[in-house]
């Protein structure tokens, strides 16, 4: 898992080419603007911009094919992260759509999203997103899904 804000997104472009490319795609976007919906990038990564109210609690989630860029457009949510290693399966993987819902007795830590910062979740960061920060608001996210 990363954490940053988007202005130190080039620190992790070696990572990988699809990454730099997910970085570039929320750089080069009106994000505030864009309605929601899916967006392709190319034929291995695409985006989806979400908006929506934040809740008390969401099941843990880990996915096979995809690292997730999670960026905040608007708003601020609370994510829990915790090692795959260490849940079990709550929901069999779906091919897919690329997700298996999971249950993580304790999570590892909880990572605050706010305005302008991203997260970045590998197939081995089971995550927990769309949690209240406090009181429960009306985000604006969008989610990079860049390939493995």
């Amino acid at each position: 898992m990363i954490k940053d804000r988007i202005e130190r997104a080039e620190t992790y472009y070696e990572i990988s080419e699809n990454l730099k490319k997910g970085f570039e795609w929320i750089k080069n976007n009106d994000l505030l603007n864009m309605p929601d919906g899916r967006y392709e990038i190319d034929e291995n990564n695409y985006a989806n911009i979400q908006s929506y109210d934040t809740k008390e609690n969401a099941p843990f989630e880990a996915h096979r094919k995809y690292i997730d860029i999670q960026y905040m457009i608007n708003g601020e949510e609370r994510c829990g992260i915790a090692d795959y290693k260490f849940c079990s399966v709550k929901e069999a993987y779906n091919d897919d759509k690329d997700i298996e819902f999971l249950n993580c007795e304790k999570s590892n830590y909880y990572q605050v999203l706010k305005n302008g910062e991203f997260l970045v979740f590998f197939p081995h960061d089971a995550h927990q997103p769309a949690l209240y920060s406090g009181n429960k608001q009306f985000v604006k996210k969008v989610i990079v899904k860049v390939l493995a």
